[in-house]
């Protein structure tokens, strides 16, 4: 039961950390989170009160199954989606004072127990245990890069609209872009391909059957076959309804408009991101890349929109690019890797050499404000909504001071008078 409700806890920690890395708000990598743990809490405290503890073989079964589950559920993260471990330990650095907070709660409601007969040695370990919970804080503050006073604080990210605002309207639609305005965004950040008859649209998904996650393209060609963009004409695609499938306008205006939405061409976003003065990056999914890039290029230059607004990141021909298009401003989306997450490397680099670091996809409070204090110059994000509205990172140091004191004394008072009292 011990081992279980501990796995259970760090299982839920992990679902806690990776909700940041869901590819699309509609398909979670990470949706399975039990709720055991008030039944293990209760036969914790039967085993430590020496309550007799007749568990059902029903109940037996599921504390298996439970831990079955949770090693299923580890090994899967660890073989299918490996970049999400790096999450776990990073967040850390954002979550440890909380994770503070809880432990020291933890050892004041187990310090009863430990004192009630317990033999000297089990007594002084757990004094040991309790000496470091309640003083690590003094290491989280060196370590948690998010404790920063308001005067060395790098400049807010800015934010840059992952497909829009995909959290508040359907993504890589018009409406998303628009509302990605409302947020503040300096850029945004799309996914272009090209039709059969070579129009340049806004699509992410770009493998077999790439349409039915987000248009009801089922419905309108039930009988054809599609692989890629060039299977469909740019008359086609506009037939398709872009908008139905997305959940979360469900009342008044906003849903009549959500559910009218359709597949926007590549000239519609550069002309309102000229009117708005907003940048543009993208990736380019196609087949056929090489030509794709020039006519791409072609749309660019043609819209009239400032080529200082066109964020270039697709590599394929970026020579080429740089030779037609010189007024583009080059991206590269792999200088990340060379620090492997190391933020001190990242903020001393950028500063070096003058090198603004994007990171991407950045959805939550608790990693805006690390990557806010770590000196990230801008975030593409699906939660503009909540981003934009943080005026610093969570938790200032004056604050946290103030709360780990208040309850490490709360609590070393509880179980000085508890000890004494057992004495």
């Amino acid at each position: 039961i011990a081992l279980v409700s501990l796995l259970s806890l760090c299982w839920m920690y992990i679902c806690l950390v990776t909700l940041n890395d869901q590819d699309e708000h509609s398909r979670s990598r990470i949706k399975i989170c039990h709720d055991r743990h008030s039944l293990q809490l209760f036969a914790l405290f039967q085993v430590v009160l020496r309550e007799p503890l007749n568990l059902h073989w029903l109940h037996k079964v599921l504390i298996i199954f439970g831990f079955i589950f949770i090693v299923f559920g580890v090994t899967g993260i660890s073989v299918k989606w490996q970049q999400e471990w790096p999450t776990v330990p990073f967040s850390l650095r954002a979550t440890g004072p909380f994770l503070q907070f809880g432990a020291v709660g933890a050892i004041t409601l187990l310090s009863p127990f430990i004192f009630k007969g317990s033999k000297f040695f089990i007594a002084a370990v757990f004094v040991v245990v309790c000496a470091a919970v309640l003083l690590c804080p003094l290491y989280i503050k060196n370590q948690c890069l998010c404790l920063i006073e308001p005067s060395d604080l790098p400049d807010k990210p800015k934010l840059i609209g992952h497909r829009g605002a995909p959290m508040l309207a359907p993504e890589n639609t018009m409406m998303s872009f628009q509302r990605s305005i409302a947020c503040g965004v300096t850029a945004f950040e799309t996914d272009v391909q090209l039709s059969k008859d070579r129009i340049p649209f806004l699509m992410h998904d770009h493998n077999s059957g790439f349409l039915r996650r987000t248009t009801d393209v089922e419905q309108k060609f039930p009988d054809k076959i599609f692989n890629h963009s060039s299977d469909f004409t740019w008359e086609e695609l506009q037939s398709l309804n872009a908008g139905e499938w997305f959940p979360k306008v469900r009342t008044g205006q906003e849903k009549n408009t959500a559910s009218n939405q359709t597949i926007p061409s590549l000239r519609q976003l550069l002309k309102l991101a000229q009117e708005n003065n907003i940048s543009v990056i993208f990736d380019l999914y196609s087949p056929d890349k090489e030509n794709d890039t020039e006519d791409v290029v072609d749309v660019i230059l043609d819209s009239g929109i400032d080529p200082s607004l066109i964020l270039w990141l697709p590599s394929t021909k970026r020579e080429y690019v740089k030779k037609t298009a010189p007024g583009f401003i080059h991206i590269y989306n792999d200088i990340i890797g060379c620090f492997s997450w190391d933020l001190a490397e990242i903020k001393i680099y950028s500063i070096k050499m003058d090198v603004k670091v994007n990171l991407w996809v950045v959805n939550e409070r608790w990693l805006f404000s690390l990557l806010w204090c770590a000196g990230a110059s801008s975030v593409t994000t699906n939660s503009c909504h909540l981003l934009k509205d943080m005026e610093r990172p969570d938790l200032a140091p004056q604050t946290y001071k103030i709360i780990w004191i208040t309850v490490d004394i709360a609590s070393a008072l509880i179980m000085i008078g508890i000890c004494i009292f057992h004495w």
